[in-house]
């Protein structure tokens, strides 16, 4: 599946750091309970390559990706791990040439136009914008539908059930990111019951 298909069929894509491998499975299962099967597992923590070895290897109907990639070290690393998608905070040439070689999605990260052009130009379709609503959020993304209409975004940073809707509802949105429906105390206390409840409001507050 390509990166826009990917996260067409997502629409909110959970940015996660697990601190525990031990926590990742129940994690999991418990965000695709409540309706979100796409999983975007950061390397924030010492954690994250062993998460997404047990979620691939334990969770059938996850597919789980890596986030805050910023090396082509750091990506081959990941995919050896399993992961099935790659995005990154913004993008380095390096990175880009080694990501655009291989079979694997990936969503590269921009702030600006001008990124987004560049990002395009090596054959990505989607980028993630980031921080989303620092940068110019929901104004920017309509600024940027008219001359750009050809590159679709994933906006991450900022993102929340109060202003999902709005982004989705731009024609050059396909999903968005935020770790709202992840609270870290539920995930410590292995409240899952209460991550699947959270993970079935973030479906409901980006459903149009």
């Amino acid at each position: 599946m390509d990166s826009k298909s990917l996260l067409l069929a997502a629409k909110v894509l959970p940015v996660l750091v697990i601190e525990r491998v031990e926590d990742a499975v129940p994690l999991a299962k418990a965000l695709v309970e409540g309706g979100i099967k796409v999983l975007e597992v950061t390397l924030r923590s010492d954690a994250a390559l062993g998460a997404i070895e047990a979620i691939r290897a334990n969770v059938d109907d996850a597919v789980v990706g890596v986030g805050s990639v910023r090396t082509e070290a750091e990506w081959h690393a990941a995919v050896a791990a399993g992961a099935q998608f790659g995005v990154s905070p913004g993008c380095t040439t390096a990175l880009a040439d080694a990501v655009s070689k291989g079979p694997v999605p990936f969503v590269p990260g921009v702030a600006t136009p001008s990124e987004a052009m560049k990002m395009a130009e090596y054959g990505f379709e989607v980028v993630k914008l980031f921080p989303a609503t620092v940068v110019g959020g929901v104004g920017l993304l309509k600024a940027m539908s008219g001359p750009l209409a050809d590159i679709k975004f994933c906006p991450t940073g900022g993102v929340g059930p109060a202003n999902a809707k709005d982004f989705l509802a731009l024609p050059n949105v396909v999903c968005v990111g935020g770790s709202w429906m992840v609270d870290n105390a539920n995930i410590r206390a292995g409240n899952w019951l209460a991550i699947t409840e959270a993970a079935k409001q973030a479906v409901e507050a980006c459903t149009l």
